[in-house]
């Protein structure tokens, strides 16, 4: 298991997206947890609302 940036214990078989940028290569592990109570599209409208209401005109 490895370590997200929030400390959340994401296992290694989790799906992973790879992108090599240069000579870096970055692996970012998708994770969902099992007691998450808000759906993904509900989540999408919180983000975009809160995104739209802090960005600058």
């Amino acid at each position: 298991m490895t370590l997200n940036a929030t400390q959340t214990r994401v296992p290694e078989q989790a799906p992973a997206l790879v992108k090599k940028i240069d000579k870096t290569t970055y692996v970012v592990r998708i994770y969902f947890s099992d007691t998450c109570t808000e759906t993904i599209r509900n989540k999408m409208k919180r983000i975009l609302k809160n995104e739209v209401s802090t960005s600058e005109m």
